[in-house]
């Protein structure tokens, strides 16, 4: 080989080399609403053919109807036609009954529970994604109960019933609910070969012997869901939970949109294979829409998505003896104005999230 033709293949190969490095820093979230679909989206951005994927995905991943009556949907906040924003309310679901997401109770079955609550908002001009947590024992009016637990409202009447709770609070509509069964969160773990994430507070689990130590630690299987359950161990209970929970979302998506994961169509396809049945979506929100929603997103970087929790006004005891937290009136306001207005960039500027 001559000595240019050398020059010019090694200076390809770093070229080669540092085009990967860069687009390796700036991995899609694609959206945050569920893992797989983050997944679909990278794979997409990747160019792969993704029509199996996207059919096993459909296939096996579950539907939730919101079924309003007409009264119902008529009360629902109205949003402009020229509002492209995206409002979409992640649930982490426990099924107390042993049923994955497909026991889709979400009619309303009182053996069905939300642990964790996100609220994400994806701005007009898609270069960033908000996620909020909201702790679930914000103390809240919940449509024709009265005034509860936020997490309660899912028992009492089902994901309608906390769609309709959190569209009242804000005062803003919903485009879209995206369910994950936790059990999912533990198959995606064991799929990926370990999830790891840097654990800042050393914890042992309640009534278990899990230990998670400070520093980066790897999570798998149960242990992984443990560590994404656990609250009682936290001075601040429901808040580091909620971090935490953030926190292994975004080591998985970071994993998932590893080179190592998308250049292995086997590992890929066990990912979605695994954790599809643990997901739930409503009718409009497919493995399509998902997937054309990430190519608008692929610019956003997850190392420096907006997650932060939707503030409180510290605890108290209700009326009848629970344990609460009281909602912070300025802080409702202040977010759905930033919803409506789509100035959440602004928001989180002017009231920086304090650390959980």
């Amino acid at each position: 080989m001559k000595i240019e033709e050398a020059d010019s293949a090694v200076f390809l190969s770093r070229s080669a080399r540092s085009r990967a490095e860069r687009q390796k820093k700036k991995r899609t979230q694609g959206i945050i609403a569920s893992i797989v679909a983050v997944l679909l989206v990278a794979v997409l951005g990747a160019g792969y053919v993704l029509f199996d994927l996207q059919r096993q995905f459909n296939t096996k991943s579950n539907t939730v109807s919101l079924g309003f009556s007409e009264a119902e949907q008529q009360a629902r906040p109205v949003k402009s036609p020229e509002d492209t924003s995206i409002n979409i309310l992640l649930l982490g679901v426990d099924h107390a009954d042993g049923g994955t997401g497909e026991s889709a109770a979400l009619s309303g079955a009182v053996s069905q529970r939300s642990d964790s609550m996100m609220l994400v908002h994806i701005p007009e001009d898609r270069s960033q994604v908000y996620v909020m947590s909201m702790v679930r024992d914000m103390y809240i009016d919940i449509p024709g109960h009265g005034r509860n637990k936020l997490n309660a409202a899912i028992s009492l009447g089902g994901v309608p019933l906390l769609l309709q709770t959190v569209e009242g609070l804000f005062d803003n509509k919903i485009d879209h609910i995206a369910m994950v069964d936790f059990e999912g969160f533990k198959e995606l773990s064991t799929a990926l070969g370990g999830v790891t994430v840097n654990n800042e507070i050393p914890f042992t689990a309640h009534d278990t012997d899990y230990f998670f130590p400070a520093g980066d630690i790897t999570l798998e299987g149960d242990r992984a869901l443990r560590f994404v359950r656990e609250r009682k161990s936290f001075t601040n209970g429901d808040y580091q939970r909620v971090a935490n929970q953030r926190k292994f979302i975004a080591s998985a998506a970071n994993q998932v949109l590893s080179s190592e994961t998308l250049t292995n169509p086997v590992k890929l396809y066990n990912i979605v294979d695994k954790v599809s049945p643990y997901l739930t979506f409503d009718e409009s929100f497919d493995a399509a829409t998902l997937v054309g929603l990430g190519m608008q997103l692929k610019n956003v970087d997850t190392n420096n998505m907006a997650m932060f929790t939707m503030p409180t006004a510290g605890s108290a005891t209700s009326p009848d003896g629970q344990s609460i937290e009281l909602p912070s009136e300025l802080a409702i306001e202040q977010i759905g104005e930033a919803l409506l207005n789509d100035t959440m960039a602004e928001y989180l500027r002017d009231n920086p999230p304090e650390a959980p």
